[in-house]
Formats: C-alpha cells, sequence, structure tokens
C-alpha cells in the first residue's frame, strides 16, 4: 500500500484492535490513525466503536483492578442512591453508611467491625445496670456506666441525628438520637441536681426515676439492628463478590512457542491464551485449537458440561475441564460477561421500583408527625397524667420516638430489589434495575420474536426424505460429502446432522458452486448435485406439494437421478410449549411478532397456540408493542436480535435473550443469560416473588408503627394502667428491622422452576 509520501511499500497482516481479528490493510474495512499509529479494522462496526473510545481497546481496564484506597473510590447511599461521594461517609438524607459504587473482591469491613465492636462493648456495660434495677439504687454508677454505653458506644447516632437535623433530613437517628438523649439528660439531671425536680417528677417514696437503663438498652439494641443490618447487606454483595472471584488472575499467554504466565490485568484483545486442564477461563473468547468440556453453570445454571472446539465461544470464569485449548482473546477487562453481569447486578441493586415511592413519600411526613406525637404524648401525660407526671411524660414521649423509628419502613424494598436481584443473578437473569423488577410481575402481555427466541435461531435437519433404491443415510451421506465444501448456512445444518448420525463422510473432487441453484461435485465417481428445485429436471408430485410449507427443501440428485429430499427449518426450542403453556396459565397473553412469511410464523404459532403477526419489519415491531401499550396493556418484549431493539426500548418490559446481539441486550433492562425460554420463566416468577416480599415488608413495616405510636403514648393507660416501657419499644424497633431482614433474605432460596 502507499505510505503519505508516495513510496510503496507492503505492511503486514494486523490484529483488529476492537475484535482481535487478522486483518489484511489493503483489505480493511477502515483505517484510522491514532497518536501516530495506524490501526485497521475488519468492518465499519469495529472502527466506529474504536473511534469512539480507543483507550478502551488499547488499554482495558483490569478485569479486577485492586481499589487504590477507600478515599479514591466513589461512594452511595442504598437507600438513597442520588448521594454519591468520593470516600466513605454517612448519607445526609437516612444517615446510613454509604457503600462503594462498584464491587471488590475485598470487603470493606471496617464499618461492620466498628459497630460490632462497639455492640460488644455496650453489652457488657448494659448488663450490670440491669442488674442494678433488681438492686439497691447507685445513681453515680449507673451514671458512669450508662455515659459510656450512650455516649461513647452510641456516639455515631447522635453524630447522624445532629446530621439530619442540620441538613433537614429528618430519619430514624432524628428519633434515637432525640429519645436517647432525652432520657440521658433527664436522668442526669436527676442525679446531679435533684433539687430542681418539682412534686410531679417525685414518685411516692419522694424519689426522681432514672432512666438510664432504658437509655443504654436503646442504643445496644439499635446496635444490634446496625449490625444485623450491615450483615445482611455484606451478605447481598457477597453472591458478586463469588462471582468476581471466580475469574483467575493470571493467564498463560502464548507467543510463537513461547508461553508466559501474565497477571490478568495485562491480557489484551487479540492475545492467543493457553487453558490447561482444570483452569478457569481467563478472558472471553474463541477457541482456536484444541477442544474440551466447559462448565458454564456459573453463568447459566445448568450442571451439565458444554462441548467446546474449535470456532466456539468461551466465557472468563468458567471451569475447563479434562481437556487443553488454545483460545483468542476477544472481550477483556470490563468488557467480560462476568465483569459486566456483576456491574449491572450492582447498578440494579441501587435502583429504586415505583413501589419505593410510596415508602419514600410516608417516610417524608412520618418523623414530623411522630416527634408532634411524642410532644403531644409528652403534655397530655403532663396535664391528666398521673403522679409523677414528668416522670411519666418523659417516659412516654422517648418511648413513642423509640418505637416510632422508620428503619423497617427504609429497608422493605430496597433489601427486598437486592437479594431479588442477586438471586436472579444466579438464576440466569440479569436486571438491569428495579423497575424492570417490578414491572415483570404486572405484565399481561408478552410480544415474542420468533427466530432465536421460540427458535433455536439456526437451520437443523429435520427431514431426510429417500426415493426408490435409496436410504435416509445414503442420501445425507451424498448431501454432506458435497455441502462439507460449501459455506452456505443450508450446507452447515446437512454437515453437522450427518456428523450428529454418525454418517461417514466421502471425499468431493471437482467440487463447483452456482449461484441460486446448488452444488455439484463428483463423489465416489458418481456426479452429484444438491440443491433447491432447479438442479431436478422433473419434481415428484408429493415434493412439489410439499415446497409450500414453512420448511426449506434441498434436493440430492444422483447422476440425473433424484436421491431424495431433505428438510431444513428452525426448530421451536424444546423448551417453548412448556414456558407458553405457563405464561398462559398465568394470564399473560403471547403475541409472536416476525419477519418471516405468513406460513412460516404459522408452522411456529400454531402448535403453541398462540397468536402471531408475521413480515413486520423491526418499526413495525415497535409499532406493535406502542399499539398494545395505548390500548392499556401492560406489554413485555423478548427477542435477540438486532431488529427486536426498537421493540425492546418501546416496551414496558425489553428481555433480551443472552445468545443475541449486544444491541438487543443493551436495550433491554432484563436479560436471559442462557438465551432459554426457562429463564423467561424464572424471571417472572422471581418478579411475583420480590414484589410479594415487598408488599409483605411494607404492610409490615405500616402496620407496626399504627400500633406501635399510641400504645407507647398511652392510650391503654386509661383503660388497662399500661404503658410501653422505652426498652421495650427499643427492642420492637430492632425487632421490625429484623422481621424485614429476614423476609427479605428468603428470596435467596425461592424456587424459579
Amino acid at each position: 500500500m502507499s505510505c503519505c509520501g508516495g513510496e510503496e511499500k507492503t505492511v503486514a497482516a494486523q490484529t483488529d484492535p476492537v475484535c482481535g481479528m487478522l486483518v489484511d490493510p489493503a483489505k480493511a474495512a477502515a483505517a484510522t490513525e491514532y497518536r501516530g499509529d495506524m490501526y485497521y479494522f475488519c468492518s465499519k462496526g469495529c472502527h466506529a466503536k474504536f473511534t469512539a473510545d480507543p483507550e478502551k481497546y488499547l488499554h482495558p481496564v483490569p478485569a479486577a483492578p485492586p481499589p487504590a484506597g477507600a478515599e479514591n473510590m466513589e461512594y452511595t447511599c442504598p437507600m438513597d442512591p442520588q448521594i454519591r461521594q468520593m470516600g466513605p461517609g454517612t448519607c445526609p438524607i437516612c444517615g446510613m453508611a454509604l457503600e462503594p459504587v462498584g464491587v471488590v473482591l475485598e470487603e470493606d469491613t471496617s464499618e461492620l467491625d466498628g459497630m460490632t465492636r462497639r455492640l460488644w462493648i455496650a453489652a457488657v456495660l448494659t448488663l450490670p445496670l440491669l442488674l442494678m434495677m433488681f438492686t439497691r439504687p447507685m445513681p453515680v454508677v449507673e451514671l458512669l456506666l450508662a455515659t459510656a454505653v450512650v455516649w461513647g458506644c452510641g456516639w455515631p447516632f447522635f453524630v447522624r441525628g445532629w446530621q439530619s437535623v442540620r441538613t433537614g433530613n429528618w430519619n430514624m437517628f432524628t428519633l434515637i438520637a432525640l429519645g436517647t438523649g432525652a432520657a440521658y439528660l433527664y436522668s442526669l439531671a436527676a442525679v446531679v441536681a435533684p433539687q430542681l425536680f418539682p412534686a410531679t417528677a417525685r414518685d411516692a417514696s419522694g424519689e426522681i426515676g432514672l432512666y438510664f437503663e432504658p437509655a443504654a438498652v436503646i442504643v445496644t439494641l439499635v446496635l444490634v439492628g446496625q449490625v444485623l443490618e450491615l450483615r445482611a447487606r455484606s451478605s447481598t454483595g457477597a453472591a458478586l463478590r463469588s462471582l468476581l472471584g471466580l475469574a483467575p488472575q493470571t493467564a498463560l499467554r502464548v507467543e510463537g512457542s513461547t508461553e508466559t504466565e501474565v497477571a490478568l490485568s495485562d491480557v489484551h484483545v487479540g492475545d492467543v491464551l493457553r487453558v490447561r486442564p482444570g483452569e478457569r477461563v481467563p478472558v472471553d473468547g474463541v477457541v482456536l485449537d484444541g477442544a474440551s468440556l466447559i462448565d458454564e453453570s456459573m453463568m447459566t445454571g445448568e450442571p451439565m458440561p458444554v462441548a467446546k472446539s474449535v470456532n466456539d465461544a468461551v466465557t472468563g470464569g468458567t471451569m475447563n475441564g479434562t481437556g487443553a485449548f488454545h483460545m483468542r482473546a476477544e472481550r477483556v477487562g470490563a468488557d467480560t460477561m462476568l465483569q459486566q453481569i456483576v456491574r449491572l447486578v450492582s447498578e440494579a441493586q441501587r435502583t429504586r421500583a415505583p413501589i419505593q415511592r410510596v415508602a419514600d413519600h410516608v417516610s417524608g411526613i412520618f418523623v414530623p408527625a411522630v416527634l408532634a406525637a411524642a410532644a403531644i404524648a409528652f403534655v397530655a401525660w403532663m396535664l391528666v397524667g398521673p403522679q409523677p407526671r414528668l416522670s411519666h411524660a418523659v417516659v412516654s414521649a422517648v418511648a413513642v420516638l423509640i418505637v416510632a423509628c422508620p428503619c423497617a419502613l427504609g429497608l422493605a424494598t430496597p433489601m427486598a430489589i437486592t437479594v431479588g436481584t442477586g438471586r436472579g443473578a444466579h438464576a440466569g437473569v440479569l436486571l438491569r434495575n428495579a423497575e424492570a423488577l417490578e414491572q415483570l410481575g404486572n405484565v399481561n402481555t408478552l410480544v415474542i420474536d420468533k427466530t432465536g427466541t421460540l427458535t433455536e435461531g439456526k437451520p437443523s435437519v429435520v427431514e431426510v426424505k429417500p426415493e426408490h433404491g435409496f436410504s435416509a443415510e445414503d442420501v445425507l451421506q451424498l448431501a454432506a460429502s458435497v455441502e462439507k465444501m460449501s459455506e452456505h448456512p443450508l450446507a452447515g445444518a446437512v454437515v453437522h446432522a450427518a456428523e450428529e448420525r454418525g454418517v461417514l463422510l466421502h471425499s468431493a473432487d471437482g467440487f463447483v458452486s452456482t449461484t441460486g441453484q446448488g452444488v455439484h461435485a463428483i463423489v465416489n465417481g458418481h456426479r452429484v448435485a444438491v440443491g433447491n428445485a432447479a438442479v431436478v429436471r422433473e419434481l415428484p408430485r408429493d415434493l412439489d406439494a410439499s415446497r409450500e410449507d414453512s420448511r426449506t427443501r434441498i434436493f440430492v440428485v444422483v447422476d440425473e437421478v433424484l436421491a431424495g429430499s431433505i428438510a431444513i427449518a428452525d426448530p421451536v426450542r424444546a423448551s417453548a410449549a412448556h414456558v407458553v403453556k405457563e405464561l398462559q396459565r398465568a394470564g399473560l397473553k403471547i403475541v409472536m411478532a416476525t419477519g418471516d412469511h405468513e406460513a412460516t410464523a404459522k408452522a411456529v404459532a400454531g402448535p403453541l397456540q398462540i397468536d402471531y403477526k408475521a413480515g413486520l419489519l423491526p418499526q413495525d415491531k415497535a409499532a406493535l408493542v406502542k399499539q398494545l401499550r395505548d390500548g392499556g396493556e401492560v406489554v413485555a418484549m423478548a427477542g435477540d436480535g438486532i431488529n427486536d431493539a426498537p421493540a425492546l426500548a418501546a416496551a414496558d418490559v425489553g428481555i433480551a435473550m443472552g445468545t443475541g446481539t449486544d444491541i438487543a441486550m443493551e436495550s433491554a433492562p432484563v436479560t436471559l443469560l442462557k438465551g432459554d425460554l426457562q429463564s423467561l420463566l424464572r424471571a417472572r416468577r422471581l418478579s411475583v416473588a420480590t414484589m410479594r416480599i415487598i408488599r409483605q415488608n411494607l404492610f409490615f413495616a405500616f402496620f407496626y408503627n399504627a400500633l406501635g405510636v399510641p400504645l407507647a403514648a398511652g392510650v391503654l393507660y386509661p383503660l388497662f394502667h399500661m404503658t410501653l416501657n422505652p426498652m421495650v419499644a427499643a427492642g420492637a424497633m430492632s425487632l421490625s428491622s429484623v422481621c424485614v431482614i429476614g423476609n427479605s433474605l428468603r428470596l435467596r432460596s425461592v424456587r424459579l422452576e
């Protein structure tokens, strides 16, 4: 080729930096100069990806980069994802500790460790306080112990409470700080300056009630709730960290006759890697030579290993069996399927389902309402309560503040969404956001693509029909012996069928391909023609009629005599009938949308007993989805091709098959990793189960607070002389959070089959 100076010179084939293919510069589809170097591309698509972000392909992101330090990582709030900052801290809205946006192999457990340490210290110091309730009062000792618990162990709660007041975002820590602070300061004043208290604050013996024990117990119980919550959040991220840990830390790179073990971060697109028996596949790529069985259960959930040979795709993190092979790296770093799954699930766990707006709205008015209820309770006890009125007023107000902490309400939706999306990832269902998880359960109409979704998406031999004097094996043997030299997709189906049935193929000479007809060759001295009806001089009547069905039929002619025919079709997936029946039983209307002609569409939709629309262009599929939505239907669209992308984006919920195109998967909030229809059923069941858990959580949280606040305020006292001790209120508050967490964790074991 010519250089810029006009001098002719030869440039050796180079690797496409995007897909890794070898490209002849003279035949390259496109070329780009970047930072003084020329890069050549096999297609305009690869060229466009490179020009959009060259550094992504020249210096890919390591698969699992170690954190450079917490201060260099972005943190966000699990309950208020709009809050983001560099480095750890607490959320100014809800007061919860922020967590890293990314998922790393080594979890930062500093907050959990700190809260656990505070809990143990608080428990040890609170126990003597409880024992003193049954012995002679020792105010000074109680003061010292309570001070250590409330202000030492409970200090983070007061910091968060003050932050909530300062920013105007009142939350559960506002109530905790006010409740425990009021109980402690009241008791402190009773010990230090008892002369300040009126007679209304004293009991019959003239003693002033001390509430060091309730204050310390409240702090201890809140610490229990915090530790349990942090452990639950840690366990939901453990599944993602275990997935991330599946990628090996090194790879064996092959350069000529040399093999070098390199860090995974040093593997680039186009590198040739060797995978030995029992090792994990380092990155996504294609087998160059060799064969093996690979356990892909981490991606698909299927326990049976999958056979891999030349040109088959392999996924980073999957486990190689007893064979060895060489592979070409095609996706590395953040582009691997494993990294994308981890990233998308992590992002989905921080998104909010529409039902969360209910909890947000209630929480926005809940804390001011509780403060008002506590104030009303205090005033009512002071005005009409029994003696000592001040003590009763303080106790009731503190109990209202503590029992009404909205932690259970705040955890109700995020905990279920977090556990549900993690459960989906392990079941082969990748959910990009919480809204999709919620909407799946509301869908009543499913528009589904045919090719690659209801069907296998590749041609297969469905019938071999021999003529007189020939057997089915003869017909398949002769056809495959010729077709093995052809690159036509139907030829591959014939050869594959022969290999599956163990048919021995012969060598073929004089191979000729005639466009629009078929192929010809000499096999064992016989002239064999394989192709459409044009290769047959006189077509039998029964075969001529069969051309009207949905199958493609090719004919095999030997020495000008028709030996037989082979019917090829895109077979319906084995799981399609079962999945369709189950979805219809759940109340879904199913409509198949396809670009194929009427006969093919009818042949697939008829046995499945579903409606269909044939001959649709991509814009027609999107229009169909819009039409159904305009009619009041909640529509999900399932597809796998580029032509499905507009409809996937137009639907209430887009569902992409993981075996399809990247564009389809980028257009849909739900991806079925294996591309199996059974995963569609799993996704639907997961959505229904998650929404059921969320509704249970919200009902429990609302019901608990609706019952707890009046009891704490003392509405039962006039009838039954019953009040709610602040310690009991604190225990009930922590128990409500534990119940919500435990109920959400049930999703980890929910049956999806």
